[in-house]
């Protein structure tokens, strides 16, 4: 099957982005999991997981498209120091990722590429699920301050 290239251009250009975000949420993970934050990096891992799945799925569309999936070119993370930080590098990626996907949905919609669209929407539900949640953090961290926060991401079970 032929796909359109535009279409395969802006596939690329999402898997680009979640290839970001798989390397970035592992990192923070392990950062969090260093810190003892085994919630936190529960959490960061299991995003980590999730966006390899979907970066998969990405990857077999653009195959079946006819396409090569580009895993060599793509952005910058947005690295953490501290736990603040972190959601707030995780939140700018996921609305960068989120300008991406909707531009690429509508581009898909313009060339009549539904079943790559649905894919894309799917994506971005993820997106818009974990943006939601990222809010939810930083709310968390306003309201009950940094430390009350990092304390409620200890597991206590938790062993070097």
């Amino acid at each position: 099957m032929r796909g359109d290239k535009e279409v395969i251009r802006a596939l690329n250009k999402v898997l680009g982005q979640s290839l970001i975000a798989i390397n970035q949420y592992f990192l923070h993970a392990r950062i969090a999991r260093h810190w003892g934050l085994e919630a936190l990096n529960e959490n960061q891992y299991k995003q980590s997981i999730y966006e390899m799945k979907w970066s998969d799925d990405l990857i077999a569309r653009i195959l079946l498209l006819g396409g090569l999936p580009n895993l060599q070119d793509y952005g910058k993370m947005f690295i953490a120091e501290d736990v603040p930080e972190m959601i707030e590098c995780n939140l700018r990626l996921e609305r960068q990722k989120f300008d991406i996907i909707t531009d690429a949905i509508t581009l898909c919609e313009q060339h009549k590429d539904y079943v790559s669209r649905k894919l894309l929407v799917e994506l971005k539900d993820g997106n818009e699920e974990y943006d939601d949640w990222l809010d939810t953090q930083q709310d968390l961290i306003r309201d009950v301050g940094v430390h009350n926060y990092i304390q409620s991401q200890i597991n206590e079970d938790h062993t070097p």
